[in-house]
């Protein structure tokens, strides 16, 4: 099995299209040995690139102990917001401290791209002091760490499709991570995110291709009988795509995932694999290269049923999850 590289932006690295995301390693989902043994094997096989967060759990304590018994050059990713807490963006020597923290849980001296975790979303964080020019204290600390050398290159991740793209014309970020906007059914990222980030040569990363697990596999019963928080446009879309599943017999994971790499824009894709098995199928997804150009136009029929998300749909679809109530349809 061969993974592809692409050069991720301006910051020239080369980065294996398929990355591996550090959310579903840490502890709340998943057994040391098992995260250790699922980024070993990413990294046997070939991926290059990881990315963690302060907020995803123990993530990066998970990572630094599994990639202390690895020697391959790898590309690492992580994030500021969430930590200390209680968290206050707006705290310079603060931001520094978490960064500090993430290097000693990495074991790293230098971290590849520090990315503002969720700079387009007020609600979640204030990162900013003006939120037309986005200037704040994080920019200063960024410009100090890659001033020192102990960041090579700056980045944004973000969940909005329309606010993040303003952060992204200010130039001053060289890779962005677009998470949930991006994938076989959902698309807005593609109105403004792509459009804008392609414009400045930054890096694209797109995270949770699978939708978080909506589209990891077919859910015939919620679809056809169930899931009462499913739209009507939203049911008979996914009745329309599982159609199409057993037309082509190609697992609904595998169509998501090339899906993705079928767009030459994006550098990679970050997979939310578990287990050592879940990488390998991702893996040889991927090296199956993009879907034929009858496909992909299949595809855009389907997704064109419902272009934009429907107000109460839920923003995780909870097939596997208890539904608790309306969702948060802006998010």
């Amino acid at each position: 099995m061969q993974i592809n590289k692409r050069v991720l932006g301006k910051t020239g690295l080369e980065v294996t299209e398929l990355a591996m995301g550090g959310l579903f390693i840490a502890s709340l989902f998943n057994e040391f040995e098992d995260a250790k043994a699922t980024i070993h094997r990413a990294v046997e096989l070939g991926i290059n690139y990881l990315d963690t967060a302060p907020t995803y759990g123990n993530s990066e304590e998970v990572v630094g102990k599994a990639l202390a018994e690895i020697d391959a050059p790898l590309i690492i990713s992580t994030k500021l917001g969430g930590r200390p807490e209680p968290f206050d963006p707006q705290n310079r020597d603060a931001l520094l401290r978490s960064f500090d923290e993430s290097l000693r849980l990495l074991g790293r001296d230098c971290i590849d791209i520090l990315m503002i975790h969720e700079p387009d979303r007020p609600g979640e964080y204030q990162w900013w002091t003006d939120w037309e020019t986005f200037t704040g204290p994080v920019n200063d600390v960024l410009d100090e760490l890659k001033g020192d050398g102990r960041i090579r290159f700056t980045g944004l991740g973000g969940t909005t499709v329309y606010e993040l793209p303003h952060i992204i014309n200010t130039g001053r970020f060289d890779v962005v991570l677009s998470a949930f906007n991006y994938s076989l059914l959902w698309r807005e990222a593609e109105h403004a995110v792509l459009p804008a980030a392609k414009a400045q040569n930054m890096g694209i990363i797109i995270g949770s291709p699978l939708q978080q697990g909506a589209l990891a596999r077919c859910y015939d019963q919620q679809v056809n009988a169930g899931a009462r928080w499913l739209s009507p446009p939203r049911r008979q879309q996914f009745k329309a795509l599982y159609a199409l599943v057993d037309e082509l017999e190609m697992p609904l994971a595998e169509l998501a995932i090339r899906f993705v790499i079928s767009n030459p824009d994006i550098s990679c894709t970050l997979m939310g694999a578990r287990s050592p098995q879940e990488v390998e199928l991702n893996v040889a997804s991927v090296a199956r290269g993009p879907l034929p150009a009858d496909v992909m136009a299949r595809l855009d029929e389907i997704a064109a049923m419902v272009p934009f998300r429907p107000l109460e749909e839920p923003f995780g679809l909870p097939f596997t999850r208890d539904y608790t109530g309306p969702g948060h349809a802006a998010r």
